[in-house]
């Protein structure tokens, strides 16, 4: 089915971007031997790591709905049965999900898009570009809201099968 598609997709960018933890972590494991040990600090690293930073704690949103990894407050659902459960899990994705992903979506493109056009950089000695991060927002924006589709149909059509065990 279709939602099987997406939740590749969601796998796949959490698969990738999770190494951009590996390389962050190096950078900053680089920069403080440079800083202490070698009394010699970069003045690049703070800037790339945060940005790295912003790239895996965004773009791993879908990654996580797709895991169910997110927080939730099962007091409500837990008391109910497996159909009401279904029904208030679907109404919440309608009623809170996807207007706070359809405004993530279109407010950070448009914040990308600005950002883009305005060729905006970081401040400080090293100027890096911020357009990148943000239009990774945008896209982060994208694939929660896709991930959100995949649930919802998951829970209309009372899908069993575990995905997760597929991975």
């Amino acid at each position: 089915m279709f939602f099987r598609y997406i939740d590749s997709l969601n796998e796949l960018v959490g698969r990738i971007v999770s190494v951009v933890a590996v390389v962050f972590a190096a950078i900053i494991i680089y920069d403080v031997f440079m800083r202490y040990v070698m009394n010699a600090p970069t003045r690049w690293a703070f800037d790339v790591t945060k940005m790295m930073y912003g790239f895996y704690f965004v773009l791993l949103g879908g990654y996580a709905l797709r895991h169910q990894a997110h927080v939730r407050v099962d007091l409500v659902t837990e008391a109910l049965g497996p159909t009401a459960r279904r029904i208030v899990e679907i109404l919440g994705y309608l009623i809170f999900f996807f207007p706070f992903s359809w405004v993530f979506l279109t407010r950070s493109y448009e914040f990308a898009m600005r950002s883009y056009v305005q060729g905006e950089t970081t401040y400080g000695s090293v100027q890096l570009p911020v357009y990148p991060l943000k239009i990774a927002m945008a896209v982060a924006a994208a694939l929660l809201m896709l991930q959100g589709i995949s649930e919802v149909l998951k829970l209309v059509f009372n899908y069993q099968e575990d995905l997760r065990s597929d991975a």
